[in-house]
């Protein structure tokens, strides 16, 4: 079985929409990761893009599997240079993936009708989000409104004891284990599982009660101005 089999609600186009319709923003989340040619979010390419469902039950988030969206963009690729190599070997997406994928257009509206109003979540999301409003510009002509939320900085307010930055480092000191670093779809569940371990100390930064999309914003936002 493959990696992407592990997903039982893996992107088909006749089935991008689960999910969206009466998505409240308080009660379905998702979680995001993208791959990239490369690590400048203003230029290089989007290539695919993972993400899965979070959903609050009794004011505690769970994971669900079936509920999530994976994507390959279509890109006309030429036999990549040495650099591009490098990064087909982290990413693992080659040019025959590149071929056979999506169109670009198809795959951002689809993401956008899954994902409806519910809050994009993700570690240093603002890489994810510059290259998919880039490419959203260019092949729809308009961003997609959302509300974009960074698990980095709320894991450094509600952990200050952990002396850890990148997304590896955290999950190495929680011991949440990835399938495959720097593949979309698993760097997806295992920040979805920082997420959850996050979870108790998130509720006691905003009052003990589960908190809300708007209340980790802004404590996302604050943990960057002290900063």
């Amino acid at each position: 079985m493959s990696l992407r089999d592990t997903f039982a609600g893996r992107w088909l186009p006749r089935r991008a929409t689960r999910g969206a319709a009466g998505a409240g923003s308080d009660t379905r989340w998702v979680v995001l990761d993208v791959e990239s040619t490369g690590l400048d979010p203003k230029s290089d390419r989007l290539l695919a893009i993972a993400a899965i469902a979070v959903r609050l039950i009794g004011g505690r988030p769970q994971v669900e599997l079936a509920d999530s969206f994976d994507a390959v963009l279509q890109h006309d690729a030429a036999q990549p240079d040495p650099q591009a190599r490098a990064n087909i070997l982290v990413h693992g997406i080659g040019v025959g993936s590149m071929r056979a994928g999506h169109a670009p257009a198809v795959v951002l509206r689809a993401f956008a009708a899954w994902a409806g109003d519910a809050p994009r979540l993700g570690f240093h999301v603002a890489f994810d989000r510059v290259l998919i409003e880039r490419c959203e510009r260019e092949h729809l002509g308009a961003v997609q409104p959302a509300t974009w939320i960074d698990l980095e900085p709320l894991a450094a307010v509600t952990h200050p004891e952990v002396k850890a930055r990148a997304l590896d480092e955290w999950l190495t000191h929680f011991r949440i284990p990835c399938l495959q670093r720097h593949r979309a779809i698993a760097d997806t569940l295992a920040t979805a599982e920082l997420l959850l371990r996050l979870w108790p100390r998130l509720a006691r930064e905003t009052g003990g009660a589960a908190p809300t999309a708007a209340e980790l914003s802004k404590l996302a936002a604050a943990r960057r101005w002290v900063s």
